[in-house]
């Protein structure tokens, strides 16, 4: 079984070492090279509508699967305290699902927090209708 160990750092580096998994907290986003082998660098946004980690005594966790369908391994994995699991192979069907049931959450993400007052929300608003939007 593949062993995958967390490193905290502010930025990604640009040499990722295998079976490393790199959390930036400070700028929301995890990376590691495929688990697959294939050496691709994988970036995924950290927050409630995209990826989370969890950490269990150093060994970290990675919500929900990785799948890397733009990539050619096409590797579907999931890392749970500081173990890899492989996940099923996904039909183009349900990739596709995968991709909207992704762009529905962040879209309900969005959508409730523009509707929460605030000085970023009304920014946010204002640039939006500057650009006709």
């Amino acid at each position: 079984m593949t062993s995958i160990t967390l490193n905290k750092v502010k930025y990604v580096p640009n040499v990722l070492e295998p079976n490393v998994l790199y959390v930036s907290e400070e700028f929301h986003t995890a990376a590691h090279l495929c688990l697959c082998g294939c050496g691709t660098k994988v970036v995924t946004p950290l927050g409630p509508a995209t990826w989370t980690i969890t950490e269990d005594a150093g060994r970290p966790s990675l919500w929900p699967s990785i799948g890397n369908w733009q990539l050619a391994c096409k590797s579907h994995y999931v890392i749970k305290r500081g173990e890899l699991l492989w996940a099923g192979e996904w039909t183009d069907e349900e990739i596709e699902a995968g991709r909207r049931r992704e762009r529905a959450a962040l879209d309900t993400h969005y959508h409730a927090r523009e509707a929460q007052p605030g000085l970023w929300s009304s920014l946010w608003k204002a640039v939006l209708r500057m650009f006709g939007k």
